[in-house]
């Protein structure tokens, strides 16, 4: 809001200036909305929802200590805070309890960066870090063979032309986004926001936007190129008659009768339905759940890890993972692999 009124005329800047340095006239309730907007802007959804929902808890213990976040300006912010806070959230997993405590950090480096509020962030880390529970190492679980059940079902079935236009269309967008999953290690809503121009061809390549805001390339094996060239193909009138620039579409769109005849993405709501849809194709409603389109990506570190003899580095790389030791939660799963390669060398 202020950085906005700085390139208006020059007594908007003055005032600018002004409520920066008089922080007793911002209220911690003004701060905490200009934050929460703030984090909508620059996080993804999910993201943002649940740094909103830690705010709010925030909130929540500080009216119970009777601090009213109406009437109290951000200079009464005390780093202390974060004390009470932690002691609030011991009935919340060990999870839980680091994703809302990253928030209210956030909210805190935000006061000293928006409004250059003298804090001490050393020692907010320092409280945290003495006192937050370590997250509990969770070993990635996912029925790799059902998995491949849903793989091979999306392949044959796509091999025969359905009753309609749309009934081919799905079919086919569902092949090329299943093998896309599987065989590139996307996040859902990477997958879901590809467009058309993102996607070389020749290179069999596509530079996204992944987690971090960073750029990236994604590579894309044999068969879910041509998955994907066939759908393009399949699609093509459709595409064509919208008036838009090709490289603008997205490469996975809706084939049902809301999307009418234009060319609208896939949403990650959607693309869970389609991967329950097929779960309940294969396996049944009752295994609904037991694989989301994040199962493929666990699947796909594992493949890279079993066919690259368990190069960490490599699927670090390939998975885009930011630490490697997300990578190595993954090593445990070529146990069987090490086992084969050890009793091949000493047991005859």
């Amino acid at each position: 809001m202020w950085r906005h009124l700085a390139y208006g005329s020059d007594k908007c800047y003055y005032n600018y200036h002004i409520m920066i340095q008089n922080n007793s006239d911002i209220s911690l309730k003004h701060a905490i909305d200009q934050y929460k907007r703030v984090i909508s802007e620059s996080r993804s959804q999910n993201t943002a929802r649940s740094y909103s929902q830690a705010i709010t808890k925030f909130v929540v213990l500080l009216t119970e200590s009777n601090i009213n976040p109406n009437t109290t300006t951000i200079s009464s912010c005390r780093e202390s805070w974060i004390i009470d806070f932690i002691n609030e959230l011991r009935d919340y997993s060990p999870a839980t309890e680091q994703l809302y405590l990253t928030a209210v950090v956030g909210f805190y480096e935000f006061l000293a960066s928006e409004y250059e509020l003298e804090l001490n962030l050393a020692r907010v880390r320092a409280l945290i870090r003495r006192r937050q529970r370590r997250v509990p190492l969770k070993l990635p679980q996912f029925p790799r063979e059902n998995i491949e059940k849903l793989i091979e079902a999306v392949i044959n079935t796509a091999r025969f032309p359905q009753d309609d236009d749309r009934a081919n269309l799905r079919v086919l967008r569902d092949k090329a986004f299943i093998l896309t999953l599987a065989d590139t290690g996307l996040r859902i809503s990477e997958a879901c926001s590809l467009t058309r121009g993102q996607y070389d061809r020749n290179e069999r390549q596509a530079v996204v936007i992944i987690k971090g805001g960073r750029e990236s390339i994604v590579r894309f094996s044999g068969r879910s190129h041509r998955a994907i060239v066939n759908y393009l193909e399949a699609r093509a009138s459709l595409d064509g008659s919208t008036g838009r620039a090709l490289t603008s579409l997205p490469i996975f769109a809706r084939h049902d009768l809301g999307s009418g005849s234009k060319t609208l993405p896939i949403k990650t709501v959607g693309a869970r339905n389609i991967i329950n849809h097929w779960v309940k194709y294969v396996l049944g409603a009752s295994f609904i759940g037991t694989i989301t389109p994040h199962s493929f990506r666990h699947y796909f570190v594992t493949i890279v890890l079993r066919g690259s003899g368990g190069n960490l580095k490599l699927a670090q790389e390939l998975a885009r993972h930011k630490s490697i030791a997300i990578t190595q939660r993954y090593a445990h799963l070529t146990d069987d692999d090490l086992d084969r390669g050890y009793h091949k060398i000493f047991d005859d």
